[in-house]
């Protein structure tokens, strides 16, 4: 005990270099991937089905279904809605779409499944229906950010490819709040699509995603998942997902942009539904994911201690050197992703995210509710 008192100095200093080294190593191993990716895109086009799933979002459906229905797109394709028990005018929106887009099919839904709580119900019924191999879906609150969104998403299938991870991103607005709920969005970004290039996919997001049917059909759908509430996209892809089926396409034209929540309690109650199937992930993925999580917010108080209270200029040079790495990825990353205005706040936002996993840590414990809107 007295070796400890004193020499703690030492050890916290000791622990800063450690957390920084597994930090770097993050970043040299995963992110610097996404940094430096480029896409591999292939000539030509498949027969394709947008699946998007809706209850009770009419509004939503009036304002952004449009951009989905006007892509431009040469192969056979089609446009599915499934319509999970709306009680308000979705049935009327819809009928008047379909006037105008032939080529837009609904499948509405009567009656909910015991087995298949959440959105998952819906989107088994909509994939099923579809009338083409390759999926992609996205949510009624989305719109794709070009008119290229669905030739992009397709455009990285190869042989042995049957995932394709896609960003969704939330429209720019003045405020702290928005730049918080980008900055997350940006920074879960970084991890998934990383790791997914690492070989070690654990995610995708519903808003941009697009998957073959047949590695649905031959995973047995959301079987395997069917007491989660959630999980019809980050579940399933981390069940179905290996080293070498999983791609992404993150080209600024071929993101998804979503409404962000205008309020913080807002966006915490959606936050705490997407977290609450975090632990139902691989071993693996919770290790790797924990692991620098905690690494992250232990950087900033061992490097406030160190430089206080044992050499400031050893203390700088050990936390510079992540920093320099960092702001050299957020860089690069951000321009791909086209969340560049965040970079100058980055070294805040990224402080802000300590503050972030206290307060969400506790959803990787609630029990998730059974309604997925």
């Amino acid at each position: 005990m007295m070796s400890f008192v004193k020499y703690w100095p030492e050890l916290v200093f000791s622990a800063l270099c450690l957390v920084v080294l597994i930090q770097l190593f993050y970043y040299c191993f995963f992110f610097l991937r996404l940094a430096h990716y480029e896409h591999l895109q292939k000539d030509g086009e498949v027969p394709l089905s947008v699946i998007v799933c809706a209850r009770n979002e009419s509004g939503n459906i009036r304002s952004h279904l449009p951009e989905v229905l006007q892509q431009r797109y040469t192969s056979e394709h089609e446009y599915l809605l499934v319509d999970d028990q709306s009680t308000d005018n979705t049935a009327v929106v819809l009928a008047a779409f379909k006037q105008q887009y032939p080529r837009l099919a609904t499948l509405e839904l009567k009656h909910e499944a015991k087995t298949l709580p959440g959105k998952k119900f819906p989107l088994s019924k909509g994939i099923a229906a579809a009338r083409y191999e390759t999926l992609l879906l996205t949510d009624a609150d989305c719109a794709p950010a070009s008119d290229r969104w669905m030739h992009l998403m397709q455009s990285v299938y190869t042989s042995g490819i049957g995932v394709v991870l896609g960003y969704g991103a939330y429209r720019k607005k003045d405020g702290l709040l928005n730049k918080v709920i980008r900055f997350e969005t940006f920074h879960s970004a970084l991890q998934y699509l990383s790791y997914a290039l690492a070989g070690l996919t654990y995610m995708g997001v519903g808003r941009n995603l697009s998957y073959r049917r047949e590695l649905y059909f031959d995973n047995d759908g959301f079987a395997s998942i069917s007491q989660v509430p959630g999980g019809d996209d980050d579940l399933f892809i981390n069940k179905v997902a290996t080293k070498r089926n999983t791609t992404i396409m993150i080209d600024p034209a071929a993101h998804t942009l979503s409404e962000p929540k205008s309020s913080w309690k807002e966006w915490y109650t959606q936050k705490t539904r997407h977290y609450s199937t975090a632990k139902y992930y691989q071993l693996q993925h919770k290790i790797l994911l924990g692991l620098y999580s905690a690494t992250q917010v232990l950087t900033y108080p061992l490097f406030l201690l160190a430089f206080l209270f044992f050499d400031w200029q050893l203390a700088t040079a050990v936390f510079a050197s992540r920093l320099v790495l960092q702001a050299y990825v957020y860089y690069r990353t951000m321009r791909k992703l086209n969340e560049a205005d965040l970079w100058p706040l980055f070294l805040l936002l990224e402080i802000g995210m300590c503050f972030y996993y206290a307060l969400f840590l506790p959803s990787l414990f609630r029990r998730a509710k059974k309604t997925w809107n």
